[in-house]
């Protein structure tokens, strides 16, 4: 297997393999490709503990790192996925809110090891690109969610 030019690296404090196969059982195109375990011991852990996880979400590759506590994650860095409709959005919001993560808003949530994901439907994308006053209002329901709720996005694009 060619491994990619660029991987995105997530430090996890000591849950990269049940983060991974998390996001594989969660999203379409993911999947969990190599454990490694430590050849022996390191500050945060014991020959054998799981060092690393080579993992994809939606076909990006990404490589989970068993790094201890000392980082954290932050709304700096998010997993944007953009939904079709109210279903898909439904379901990819409540994995992740469901699973011990947090709402938040304008369509922004957090799994619960801290990582954040903006589930975005394209109707609110959409919206946004088409400047002008349906872009204002588009804007101006999605401030006033958690989830985005398409049914609102496209009734304040038709104004």
């Amino acid at each position: 297997m060619a491994t990619a030019k660029n991987t995105i690296c997530l430090w996890y404090d000591k849950d990269a393999e049940a983060a991974a196969r998390f996001y594989a059982q969660t999203f379409p195109d993911s999947a969990v490709k190599e454990v490694f375990r430590a050849p022996t011991d390191f500050p945060s852990g014991k020959a054998g503990d799981v060092l690393t996880v080579t993992f994809t979400v939606l076909g990006i590759p990404c490589l989970g790192l068993n790094g201890g506590p000392m980082f954290k994650h932050s709304e700096a860095f998010s997993f944007q996925i953009a939904t079709e409709d109210q279903e898909e959005t439904d379901r990819y919001w409540n994995a992740i809110v469901g699973n011990g993560g947090k709402e938040s808003e304008c369509g922004w949530c957090r799994d619960k090891w801290g990582l954040s994901w903006q589930i975005t439907p394209r109707v609110l994308t959409e919206a946004l690109a088409a400047g002008g006053e349906e872009s204002k209002r588009a804007f101006a329901a999605m401030m006033t969610m958690q989830k985005i709720d398409v049914a609102k996005i496209e009734a304040a694009r038709r104004g």
